[in-house]
């Protein structure tokens, strides 16, 4: 569990919570250094069907989620598993293959910031699944 912060400038009644914080993914590999090419930032909505499952995909820039509704099980290509519910935080892998799969009934909803390159794809679908 992430501590709550003070707000900026001591405003009363604002909670602020840190999610998600750190120098390394979910896996524990240490994230890259910030790219030198011009920034694009990417807010991203995905609805993950019940009973789906992604394709293999990699990222080549740093992200991270917010768990909106449902869960999701991450894995990697490794085998390291992480179960992502609502409510919940998560730092993602920088250039590991992985997938995410939607077990339940429900659809699931996460948010995902990218904090990519423009010009750059926000992931890589491998060929072969």
């Amino acid at each position: 569990m992430c501590p709550t912060v003070a707000a900026p400038g001591g405003q009363a009644n604002v909670k602020v919570e840190i999610l998600a914080e750190s120098d390394s993914s979910w896996d524990g590999a240490k994230l890259p250094s910030y790219p030198t090419e011009a920034a694009q930032i990417s807010v991203v909505k995905f609805t993950i069907p019940p009973h789906s499952k992604l394709k293999w995909h990699k990222h080549p820039s740093m992200n991270a989620g917010y768990m909106i509704s449902g869960e999701i099980l991450v894995t990697a290509e490794d085998g390291q598993t992480i179960v992502v519910k609502a409510g919940d935080g998560l730092i993602e892998t920088v250039n590991t293959w992985h997938y995410g799969r939607n077990d339940s009934d429900l659809p699931a909803e996460i948010v995902v910031v990218y904090s990519g390159v423009k010009d750059r794809p926000l992931a890589i679908i491998r060929d072969v699944q």
